[in-house]
């Protein structure tokens, strides 16, 4: 017969003679439930993070990657892609990080950035990183600093990590990750895929209209390398093109620039509308954010750069707040965008009517009311979907 060790304990007080009895204490002590522990489902909460940014889970690994890097003082972000291994890596020359910094890294939940400054979140493209990684690689380089981690999730609850001798993946100094992935076919080992990704979302790095504005935050410029080649800095070679410089406040230097373009055929899906970026990130792209609504739409672009929108990023830096001073300072820009915007696509005689547009605009909660009945529909009678 199996006995509890609870009931062992107050055995071990009668004694072997059953002759001395247990005291209260004794008796409480000995039935006290075990001590509780919080518990935290890790893969639960890496998926909500994911979840929380709009693009391909591939594309924000690579682009946080690169805003943290950014946000480290680096002005040289080098990758390299072997599908023969399954690994990605990605190293800059920024400040780089100490071992206390590094170790603090690798608490999910942690964070050294400051609210309203920078546009990387948290590390946050290592940690999400770990959903499509066998292990990350972390090496870090800050003056007589030099350490790295090899960091893995284990299970739903458990991303043990360890220290490891420095491989060699970093320079003189800056931070350098190397991804072990799953998947030998995925993404992150396809160069076309990463220098697509690198100019969807860090055009402005990469076009010269825009060094003038970033020169105060990036002084030595930004360049990107993928398996040793340099990107090639362009433009955009449109057919019309319409620099915006937009000033607020009465301010003499333009504090948002950019241009709008007009093509004669419809331009690719990706390119169409207007993007907004802030210290050389692209945030937002469409019409729907800016409330333009063009009479061919599937014919324009265009990139505007508002280095001081960064403050009023929100807290996974994926999108602008839109209440509070920081909300206020991020609405200002978007009605002097508009009204720029909309005074340029009258001049090319692009604006839409403005009856046709109330008749659209009324029309708009009957075309919900009705996409609704068609879902509710769709279930049983599938040629509806």
């Amino acid at each position: 017969m199996r006995v509890s060790a609870a009931s062992r304990a107050v055995l071990s007080c009668l004694g072997t003679g059953g002759t001395r009895r247990p005291t209260a204490a004794v008796v409480l002590k000995a039935f006290r439930p075990p001590v509780g522990e919080t518990r935290v489902d890790l893969l639960h909460l890496l998926e909500d993070l994911r979840d929380a940014y709009p693009g391909a889970l591939e594309e924000t690994i690579l682009t946080e990657i690169v805003a943290n890097a950014l946000d480290s003082g680096a002005n040289r972000i080098s990758m390299v892609a072997d599908p023969a291994t399954a690994t990605f890596t990605a190293a800059d020359d920024g400040s780089g990080m100490k071992r206390r910094e590094l170790a603090r890294y690798h608490d999910v939940a942690a964070s050294t950035k400051t609210r309203g400054e920078g546009i990387g979140f948290a590390g946050v493209g290592i940690k999400l990183g770990l959903l499509v990684c066998e292990e990350v690689l972390t090496e870090t380089r800050r003056g007589k600093t030099h350490v790295a981690t090899r960091w893995h999730l284990a299970s739903r609850h458990r991303a043990p990590w360890k220290w490891l001798p420095p491989p060699g993946l970093a320079g003189e100094r800056g931070t350098a990750v190397r991804l072990k992935l799953r998947n030998a076919l995925s993404p992150l080992v396809d160069t076309g895929f990463i220098e697509a990704a690198l100019r969807r979302n860090y055009q402005p790095l990469l076009d010269p209209t825009f060094d003038a504005i970033l020169a105060a935050h990036y002084p030595r410029g930004v360049s990107f390398e993928v398996n040793g080649r340099r990107l090639e800095r362009q433009g955009w070679d449109a057919a019309e093109t319409a620099p915006l410089a937009l000033r607020l406040a009465r301010r003499r230097k333009a504090s948002a620039v950019g241009y709008l373009v007009r093509e004669p055929a419809p331009l690719p899906e990706e390119r169409r509308g207007v993007a907004i970026s802030t210290l050389g990130k692209v945030i937002k792209h469409g019409w729907d954010w800016l409330g333009v609504a063009p009479a061919t739409p599937e014919r324009l672009g265009g990139l505007i750069e508002v280095p001081a929108l960064a403050g009023s990023l929100t807290l996974n830096k994926a999108d602008f707040i839109r209440v509070g001073p920081r909300g206020a300072a991020y609405l200002a820009y978007r009605k002097t965008i508009q009204e720029a915007v909309s005074r340029q696509l009258a001049l090319w005689g692009d604006a839409r009517d403005q009856a046709e547009e109330s008749r659209r605009r009324a029309a708009r909660p009957l075309e919900r009311d009705l996409e609704r009945v068609l879902v509710e529909l769709a279930g049983d009678f599938p040629l509806l979907a």
